[in-house]
């Protein structure tokens, strides 16, 4: 099976990222007019600044260019993936425990689909929250998104 050319990139730019002390979080292709973009999203402690995407894209781009893993033309970015990004996996409920965040769900619980709470506890297939009434867990498969809270 051929591989994915989103899965190509990440295995060129994720070793560049790491090497660089940024946290690789996902890689996003999208069509727009006669190519694609190709968007590398980057993180660090105290967050990215636009001298770091500068230096990860010129860094990413000379690998990309070395191993051609996309055949047609592309631009490629490097941005920060935003304060607001969805909390998907095990790297980033380590990055926010112990900080408040905001789950909405697929089905109503308790009567509501949307709660925020103290990340508490997380595992392969659950995350828990403490809200100002209860802990609650909930299976990651009910989750439809989970985000930091922002409080502006």
């Amino acid at each position: 099976m051929a591989k994915s050319a989103k899965n190509a990139v990440e295995e060129i730019a994720r070793p560049v990222v790491e090497q660089m002390d940024y946290i690789y979080v996902d890689t996003e292709i999208t069509k727009q007019n006669d190519g694609k973009i190709v968007t590398v999203f980057i993180d660090k402690k105290g967050g990215v600044l636009l001298d770091d995407c500068e230096a990860v894209s010129r860094a990413v781009e000379a690998r990309l260019d070395e191993e051609d893993p996309i055949a047609d033309s592309y631009c490629l970015c490097v941005s920060s993936p935003g304060l607001d990004r969805p909390l998907k996996n095990e790297r980033d409920f380590e990055r926010v425990m112990g900080e408040q965040v905001d789950v909405k769900l697929y089905k109503p619980f308790e009567g509501s689909k949307t709660f925020t709470g103290i990340l508490t506890a997380y595992g392969k297939d659950s995350v828990t929250i403490e809200t100002e009434d209860h802990e609650i867990a909930f299976e990651l498969k009910e989750i439809a998104k989970m985000s930091l809270h922002l409080d502006f």
